[in-house]
C-alpha cells in the first residue's frame, strides 16, 4: 500500500472514529509512537482542557485517533468535537471543567454576546444578576458541555453581528426585547438608550446591520434616530424597510417622541 493511500486511510478512520487495519509496519509503529506521546503529555499535564491544536507538532489523523481512544478508555472526557478534558480525583469524585475556561473556549469558536439581563446590565439598564446565564450567538447551536447546562442560548443571531462590539450587539438584544429587561423608569430607559445611540459611530454601525434585524428593531432604531436628529437618508433607509401597515410593540421605549410616527402600537 502506497504511503499516500495509507495517509488517506488513516485520516478517514480518524474522522470516522473507527479502527482501521494497519497500513504496514512503519505506519503502525508511527501511530503507536504518536499515541504514546499524546498519552504522556496528557498524563504530565494534569487537570486541563485539551484540543487538537495542542498537538500541532504531531500528525493530525494520528492525534485524533489517539484522543478518541483515550476518551473511550475513560482517560479523558470528550466535551465537543476536538475538545477533551483531563479530570483529577477529588474527595467528591472526578473534578469538572472550569466553567469560565470552557466558555472562553466556546467563544473562540463562535462569537458569543451577553443577552437578556446580562445585556441590560452591560448597558446600564439594570444592576440585577440573572439566575441563569444568557448568551446570544450566530451559531446554530453550542455544545452544552462548553457553555454550561443551565445557560440559556439564543442561537441563530445574524452573522452580521460578527462585525459588532459586545456593547453594540447588546443594544440590538435589548431592542429585540423592547427594553423589558430594564429596571429603570420608562423615561429613564429612553434617556439611557438615547445616550448609548448618541456615542460616536454607533448609530451608523447598527444601521449597517439593521436589514438583518426584525422589523420592530428597525422601527425602534428609526424612532431613536429621529429623536437624535440623524440624517434624513439614514432614517429613510429604515423607513423604507418597514411595511407601513404593520404596528410594533415598543415596550419600555414607547415614550420615545416619535414612537407613533415609527408605527409603535398604542398603549393599552
Amino acid at each position: 500500500m502506497s504511503s499516500f493511500i495509507a495517509k488517506k486511510l488513516d485520516t478517514i478512520c480518524a474522522v470516522a472514529d473507527t479502527p482501521c487495519m494497519a497500513s504496514g509496519p512503519k505506519s503502525s509503529s508511527n501511530a503507536q509512537r504518536v499515541a504514546a506521546l499524546v498519552r504522556q503529555r496528557i498524563e504530565d499535564g494534569g487537570e486541563r482542557l485539551w484540543r487538537l491544536e495542542d498537538f500541532r507538532d504531531l500528525p493530525f489523523a494520528a492525534v485524533a485517533k489517539a484522543l478518541s481512544r483515550l476518551a473511550s478508555a475513560g482517560t479523558i472526557e470528550r466535551l465537543s468535537k476536538g475538545v477533551y478534558y483531563r479530570a483529577r480525583k477529588t474527595a467528591f469524585g472526578k473534578s469538572r471543567p472550569n466553567p469560565a475556561a470552557i466558555q472562553r473556549l466556546a467563544a473562540r469558536r463562535k462569537t458569543l454576546y451577553p443577552s437578556g439581563v446580562a445585556a441590560a446590565s452591560l448597558l446600564g439598564f439594570t444592576t440585577q444578576t440573572a439566575s441563569r446565564r444568557e448568551l446570544a450567538t450566530s451559531a446554530l447551536s453550542l455544545p452544552r458541555k462548553l457553555v454550561g447546562q443551565d445557560t440559556v442560548v439564543h442561537a441563530r443571531r445574524p452573522e452580521a453581528w460578527a462585525k459588532l462590539s459586545e456593547t453594540d450587539a447588546a443594544i440590538l438584544d435589548f431592542l429585540r426585547r423592547a427594553g423589558r429587561t430594564s429596571e429603570l423608569s420608562p423615561q429613564e430607559t429612553v434617556d439611557r438608550a438615547l445616550d448609548l445611540l448618541a456615542e460616536r459611530g454607533r448609530f451608523r454601525r447598527l444601521l449597517a446591520v439593521a436589514d438583518t434585524e426584525p422589523p420592530r428593531v428597525r422601527a425602534m432604531l428609526g424612532a431613536l434616530g429621529q429623536q437624535l436628529r440623524r440624517p434624513a437618508r439614514e432614517l429613510m433607509q429604515l423607513r423604507d424597510s418597514l411595511n407601513p401597515s404593520s404596528r410594533f410593540e415598543f415596550g419600555m421605549l414607547a415614550d420615545l417622541e416619535h414612537a407613533r410616527a415609527w408605527q409603535a402600537k398604542e398603549r393599552r
